[in-house]
């Protein structure tokens, strides 16, 4: 193997401080266009406790910006900081789709607030719903009165981008999925994932696990054109990775099917090692993996990062359809959480909101800190300038340890992954073999044709339909 090198999410020499947050500073007070004002966070406990999260150091707490310097931009006052946030919690087809997210970025708020805001200003969220189908409107919202959009995750993206570049709005997004929105201007994700190069780390490594997963794979094609262009993009890395890839010719409709078998069976006679799916777990792709098990066809699934969730845990540890199935990641587990300080902290925030932990959360939390750290560092004179300039120089992030180290400043992958194995409803690390390791290789990452995600980029690797003539 190349350049193997591995790498500790996080290891600090003393022991984390515990993060408290009382359950008062959650509630929130909700208005008639879906926005939300969660509480200052006014309590009795001691701002002080929370100094770290993680291995990184807190950017909240007190300063000398409360009547210092006034309004130094959309959304800031000389005592609080207004920003947007949300998901598509009200979406009919799936309520409550990715809830999670806004819960957390409210809980971290209170957080924030508690240790004495960004230097002194108070945070104050606007909480939208793009319900899937609303997120222009979100935007436009957005754009008339939050200083930053931070957090947030809408899956029709690519709908509001075109009115968050027309207003200049920046965007520090726990994820993005359209390809414009991913590779968009004024834009930071935590971990990105831009269209133009893949991470082939986690690849490798799945390898490492599965050298089954190299020599014969075939793969579940879907009719969505967001699943077709994921699956474009990782045949190309296949490709680079000299994987034998077998077409067994097998597509799953965007509305699912009404008998999975026929599918199912044609995948067993395909007579591949290894199947490969990019659907994200859901009742059609449930439907499906319960086909295969009931036509016992023996096949290692390989799976995304996003099959690690409670959704799958309820529904394995009752079908244990994917026994056994490998799920490449680029975060850490909450199993490690004894490991890996930053996790627990995570955990230890979340249950004391009342909320459940999962993946969504900690991509939610790691958008927040980054936004946070990059406008603490701006002091009193907090500008959207000064933060996307922070924000601009900011090329390794790990969320204080949350996830593989990345590249936001200059909107590249990570090139780092670990292997975790489902049984039931139980996950475990199985590579690298030292719990809270990750594995890198830089020689991993795979450059892809921007083209074939319909996106023309510039001279800086940003995206030209929506910008300004």
């Amino acid at each position: 193997m190349r350049n193997l090198r591995s790498r500790r999410g996080v290891r600090v020499g003393a022991a984390a401080l515990v993060l408290a947050l009382a359950a008062s500073a959650c509630g929130a007070e909700r208005d008639d266009d879906d926005a939300a004002q969660p509480a200052t966070g006014d309590t009795s406990e001691s701002p002080a406790a929370a100094a770290s999260f993680g291995d990184l150091e807190s950017p909240c707490g007190e300063g000398d910006a409360t009547g210092a310097t006034g309004a130094t931009d959309q959304g800031v006052t000389d005592r609080d900081i207004t920003i947007g946030y949300g998901d598509d919690r009200g979406f009919v087809g799936a309520p409550g789709l990715n809830k999670e997210m806004g819960d957390t970025v409210e809980a971290m708020i209170a957080w924030c607030n508690d240790q004495g805001g960004i230097n002194g200003r108070k945070l104050v969220g606007n909480r939208y719903d793009a319900a899937i189908t609303n997120a222009a409107a979100v935007v436009q919202k957005s754009c008339q009165r939050d200083f930053m959009l931070v957090a947030h995750g809408f899956g029709y993206d690519e709908a509001g981008e075109q009115f968050r570049v027309g207003c200049d709005l920046p965007s520090v997004p726990a994820f993005a999925v359209g390809p414009n929105t991913a590779m968009g201007p004024n834009k930071y994700e935590p971990v990105p994932l831009p269209v133009d190069y893949y991470n082939g780390a986690m690849l490798t490594a799945l390898i490492e696990v599965e050298p089954a997963f190299k020599e014969s794979v075939g793969m579940v094609g879907s009719s969505s054109p967001a699943v077709q262009l994921g699956l474009s993009r990782v045949i190309k890395a296949f490709g680079e990775l000299e994987m034998n890839l077998k077409d067994c010719g097998v597509t799953i409709g965007q509305e699912g099917e009404p008998n999975y078998v026929p599918f199912a069976q044609k995948l067993k006679n395909c007579d591949v090692a290894t199947l490969w799916n990019t659907n994200s777990p859901s009742p059609i792709a449930f439907g499906l993996f319960e086909a295969l098990q009931r036509v016992d066809a023996d096949i290692q699934y390989v799976l995304e990062t996003t099959w690690y969730s409670e959704m799958v845990r309820g529904w394995n540890g009752e079908s244990g359809a994917i026994d056994g199935a490998l799920i490449g990641s680029m975060f850490q587990p909450l199993e490690n959480a004894d490991l890996v300080p930053a996790v627990q902290d995570y955990i230890d925030l979340i249950e004391e909101a009342g909320t459940t932990p999962s993946l969504l959360g900690m991509q939610a939390t790691s958008a927040f800190l980054l936004w946070a750290t990059a406008a603490d560092a701006c002091g009193a004179d907090l500008t959207r300038d000064c933060v996307m300039s922070n924000l601009d120089n900011t090329t390794e992030w790990s969320g204080g340890g949350l996830h593989a180290p990345s590249n936001p400043g200059e909107n590249m992958p990570t090139t780092c992954g670990l292997v975790l194995r489902v049984e039931g409803s139980e996950y475990t690390q199985v590579f690298p073999e030292e719990r809270g390791e990750f594995f890198c290789d830089d020689s991993t990452r795979i450059e892809l044709d921007p083209a074939s995600a319909g996106v023309t980029l510039d001279e800086n690797r940003v995206s030209t339909t929506f910008a300004k003539q």
